[in-house]
């Protein structure tokens, strides 16, 4: 019907005897400019209704245009990579909390294997072929439960260790990025503040490892947690939950500066707009955690030997007094005794197993995490809203 007025209104105007050209004319133009913004806001309608996202990018334009309204300001969706800016410590630490205690429970078993197949000296019925072969091997010989004992240390360790970890990581890179490059993504933060955060993640995690491995190994004589930490306390002392430290920040701080690095960037790829993408944190999360842990083998097959003090393997080398078995202590020393043991391919022993539980680990790790900086976000936004909401 508007469009039928303005075509009446049209042939009017042009069918007027004696009128002004120029006037005409103007008329004219008007018209067909007001013609054009109905057909223009109907086109709109109909693209937003179509497409949430242009309808945004559509509502955006107008605000850079008029300015900001309040109104739609308080519709847009939170910033989701905002998070870091506007949480507190506390939510980062929840949120690591529950992945690095998620990833750690899941990937048990396969970490099980891990430390048996990086074993320098291993009983005869305990060499395995493969990750698979182990774990039916285990199952059926030891018991259903055998590769997940020494799970609840794991568990109380990695609640405060990745709680440390996210937090720390977190609050860095945001500092680091703003004075290195203001306003943009950088590398040389984000692996400076996954190296940090590994030291606290480390000082928390690494009792918890020296109980978990020695409870992990073929015929471990502990009968519980409790029971191996008396047992190492009495034996060797408060040091010998620390003796792989050094080893382990060796190992763990180019782990994580390669493991952060290259998840930044994987996301930057496949992820430009930083927008909560479930497939794009578990396929960035694996591939990075692939690269990091085959990288840095050697010197986790070293803080094995540091961790758990093979009594086979210090025995063939005649460690101690009199050839009994003494204690390795130090990286320099685990390093000589592995290549003494079995050269350079000892370096490399249980690789497959490493890869293979380290890519789904950090593949769970970084989904559980960004899905709670997600949820918490969306959560903070709507109480915010929902409280001005209340003011009015």
């Amino acid at each position: 019907m508007e469009v039928d007025s303005f075509v009446r209104r049209r042939r009017m105007t042009a069918e007027t005897p004696g009128g002004d050209a120029a006037v005409a004319g103007a008329s004219a133009g008007a018209e067909i400019r007001w013609l054009g913004g109905r057909l223009l806001g109907v086109s709109e309608g109909i693209i937003g209704s179509l497409s949430p996202r242009i309808g945004a990018e559509s509502e955006l334009h107008a605000m850079q245009l008029y300015g900001p309204q309040p109104e739609a300001c308080e519709s847009l969706e939170p910033d989701y990579e905002g998070l870091p800016q506007g949480a507190s410590t506390s939510t980062h630490m929840l949120a690591g909390a529950v992945a690095g205690i998620m990833e750690h429970c899941l990937m048990f078993p396969i970490d099980c294997v891990k430390t048996r197949m990086q074993s320098l000296q291993p009983d005869p019925a305990a060499r395995y072929r493969n990750v698979m072969e182990a774990l039916w091997r285990i199952v059926r010989t030891e018991g259903i439960w055998r590769p997940i004992r020494g799970l609840n240390a794991t568990a109380v360790g990695a609640g405060p260790a990745h709680a440390l970890y996210f937090a720390c990581y977190e609050k860095l890179k945001k500092t680091l990025s703003d004075v290195i490059h203001p306003g943009a993504n950088s590398h040389v933060a984000n692996g400076t503040a996954g190296c940090v955060a590994t030291l606290l993640h480390d000082a928390a995690m690494n009792p918890a490892e020296v109980v978990k491995q020695r409870m992990q190994m073929y015929n471990s004589p502990y009968r519980g947690v409790l029971d191996c930490v008396r047992a190492v306390w009495q034996k060797e002392g408060a040091g010998a939950f620390y003796r792989s430290y050094t080893t382990q920040l060796t190992m763990n701080v180019p782990f994580q500066a390669l493991h952060f690095m290259t998840y930044e960037y994987l996301q930057e790829l496949i992820n430009p707009q930083r927008h909560y993408n479930p497939s794009s944190h578990m396929v960035s999360g694996a591939l990075a955690g692939a690269i990091a842990a085959a990288a840095t083998t050697p010197l986790d097959v070293c803080k094995t030997l540091l961790n758990t003090q093979e009594s086979l393997a210090l025995s063939s080398l005649g460690q101690g007094r009199g050839g009994g078995a003494g204690h390795i202590s130090g990286l320099a020393h685990a390093f000589r005794t592995v290549y003494r043991l079995g050269g350079v391919p000892a370096y490399f022993k249980g690789v497959q197993a490493r890869v293979i539980y380290q890519m789904p680990s950090t593949a769970i790790s970084w989904s559980v995490y960004e899905f709670f900086k997600y949820v918490i976000t969306k959560h903070q936004h709507e109480k915010r809203r929902a409280h001005r909401d209340g003011e009015k």
